[in-house]
């Protein structure tokens, strides 16, 4: 079974060595993570969105345990049509439920036998859980195909376009590339994320909540 766009930016953002997600991810991953799962909905033809709010386009359930919440909450969403929640509104929210979303997603990775789930203590004292690679083949599966998406000229999947507009905002890019070829490759990159008025609003929500974050953050 293919793996869900959840699915791929953990493994995208797992550190293969020490089974914990990498440290550069970490500001940002709840919020991308949210990101992922409205976009995987969205791909799933279950949301849409416009400038000012994000919609239901068809509550129908798909049949996925981590998706179908979400869509019920969309699809139950109170707010007044004066005052519509938005892309940024919802990943800010779903973003506070991260950790539980994180554990689902190691869940089914470990499942689907990619990862396996172990225990041990952080700094000898605090219990931690990490997720050593198995099978490194979907990981590298994904990072080939937006290799293949960033080096040519073609257009791209939308599930793509989505995914690197994803990483692109949460600041996780420097984790797939080198910076010298990180640098050469922005113009396109910034072309595919910019493709699809989803990928701008998700991408755009998450680029101004990390930057939000990253200014009240104070210096060590």
């Amino acid at each position: 079974m293919p793996l869900t766009m959840p699915e791929e930016l953990i493994l995208l953002m797992l550190d293969d060595r020490t089974g914990r997600l990498n440290e550069a991810a970490g500001p940002a991953s709840g919020y991308a993570i949210a990101g992922a799962i409205l976009a995987e909905l969205a791909l799933r033809n279950r949301i849409d969105t416009d400038p000012q709010r994000l919609f239901v386009a068809d509550a129908t359930p798909t049949g996925d345990s981590l998706l179908d919440p979400v869509l019920a909450r969309i699809a139950a969403d109170p707010a007044p049509e004066s005052e519509p929640h938005d892309s940024r509104w919802w990943i800010e929210t779903l973003g506070q439920e991260a950790d539980r979303f994180r554990d689902t997603i190691f869940a089914r990775l470990v499942a689907h036998g990619i990862l396996r789930a172990e225990e041990g203590r952080f700094l000898w004292i605090f219990p931690e859980r990490r997720y050593p690679m198995i099978s490194d083949k979907e990981e590298r599966e994904v990072k080939a195909r937006l290799m293949g998406v960033i080096f040519e000229d073609d257009i791209p999947e939308p599930r793509d376009s989505l995914l690197i507009g994803l990483v692109r905002a949460a600041g996780l890019l420097p984790l797939i590339l080198a910076p010298d070829t990180l640098e050469a490759a922005e113009p396109r990159i910034a072309q595919v994320a910019n493709l699809e008025e989803l990928s701008r609003s998700l991408g755009n929500a998450v680029r101004d909540i990390f930057v939000e974050m990253a200014r009240y953050t104070p210096l060590m």
